[in-house]
C-alpha cells in the first residue's frame, strides 16, 4: 500500500485500553469502569470539537473496550434490534448505537480501536484520502514488527464481512480491520476498529447471531450478510498478537512519519462534557442503557 503524505507535525495522543505496555506517563486515564459503549465515542465527540476550535491540536485516540456491541443506526432499526439487544446485554455484552459511519462490529480487549481527529484544514475535504491515510498508518504499524505480514495487506470491500466497507483491510481475503468517518462543522475524525487477538470467526458469529435475531425472519430487509469465516485476528493472519504490540506499533509509525506526538491533557473519559456527550449521543442515537 503506497505510504501517505502526512501534513501534521505534532499530534496529541489520548490513550484508553486494556493490557500490557501501557505507560502511565502518556496521560492515560484508563478504561472503562462502569462499562458505557459510548464514553470512547463520547470522548472522540468533545475531543473532535476541540481540535476544530484549536483548543487542542489534530489528536489519536488509542481505545479498547471489555466487552460491548457497537451498532450502526441502521442495525438499530431493525425490527427487533431493541430485544437482541436486551439480550445481549442480560449475556454481559453492553450495546449502543454509534454516530460514525458503518455497520454492528464486536469490541472487547482484542479489539483495539485507534481514531485521527482532525481540523477541516483543506480547502476540500477527501474522505477517500483519509481513509488511505489512516489505512496506511496501520499498514506501518503491522510492519514495525511483522513486515511480511504487512506486505500482504489489501484494502478493499469483504464480501461477507461484518461492517463492510470500500477500506476494509484484510490479508488473503480475511478482513482483520474495518474504517469509519464522523464529520463535524470544524474537524472530523475517521475511525478504524483492528481485531488484534482471539478469533475472527467467533466475533463474525456473533455479529451474525444479532443479525438473525433483530431481523427476526422478516424478508426485504437491508443488513450484512455475515460469513465468519471471512474474519480474522491479526494474531491469526501472522501479524502482532497483542494490542500493546500493535500500539506500540502506531506510535512507531506516527513518529516514522515525522509527527511529534505530545502528552494528551485531559480529564479522560471521567470528564463532565464527555459524560453529558455520551447522554446526548444516548438519546439521539439509541436507547437509554439501564
Amino acid at each position: 500500500m503506497r505510504k501517505m503524505e502526512w501534513e501534521w507535525e505534532s499530534m496529541a495522543l489520548h490513550e484508553h485500553w486494556d493490557g500490557e505496555g501501557r505507560s502511565e506517563d502518556r496521560g492515560e486515564s484508563g478504561c472503562l469502569e462502569d462499562g458505557d459503549l459510548l464514553l470512547p465515542f463520547a470522548f472522540e465527540e468533545t475531543l473532535c470539537r476541540d481540535v476544530g476550535s484549536g483548543a487542542s491540536p489534530p489528536a489519536v485516540h488509542i481505545w479498547s473496550h471489555p466487552g460491548g456491541l457497537a451498532l450502526g443506526l441502521r442495525d438499530s432499526r431493525l425490527p427487533f434490534a431493541r430485544e437482541a439487544m436486551e439480550e445481549l446485554e442480560a449475556a454481559g455484552v453492553r450495546t449502543a448505537v454509534r454516530h460514525s459511519g458503518g455497520a454492528a462490529v464486536p469490541l472487547d480487549r482484542g479489539v483495539l480501536n485507534v481514531a485521527l481527529l482532525l481540523p477541516k484544514s483543506r480547502a476540500a475535504l477527501d474522505f477517500h484520502r483519509d481513509f488511505r491515510l489512516l489505512a496506511s498508518i496501520i499498514v506501518s504499524a503491522v510492519a514495525v514488527s511483522h513486515p511480511e505480514t504487512a506486505a500482504r495487506i489489501e484494502a478493499g470491500e469483504i464480501a461477507g464481512s461484518y461492517c463492510p466497507g470500500e477500506y476494509d483491510l484484510a490479508v488473503a481475503g480475511r478482513k482483520f480491520c474495518g474504517i469509519a468517518q464522523r464529520r463535524q462543522n470544524d474537524a472530523y475524525f475517521v475511525h478504524a476498529f483492528i481485531i488484534v487477538s482471539g478469533s475472527g470467526r467467533e466475533r463474525g458469529e456473533q455479529v451474525r447471531r444479532f443479525y438473525e435475531r433483530a431481523a427476526g425472519g422478516a424478508e426485504g430487509l437491508s443488513y450484512p450478510a455475515v460469513r465468519p469465516e471471512t474474519m480474522a485476528s491479526l494474531a491469526e493472519l501472522g501479524g502482532p498478537g497483542s494490542p500493546g504490540l500493535l500500539a506500540e506499533g502506531l506510535r512507531r509509525a506516527l513518529t516514522a512519519q515525522g509527527v511529534e506526538l505530545l502528552p494528551g491533557r485531559d480529564a479522560g473519559y471521567a470528564d463532565q462534557r464527555v459524560r453529558a456527550a455520551a447522554e446526548i449521543l444516548r438519546e439521539r442515537y439509541g436507547r437509554r442503557e439501564g
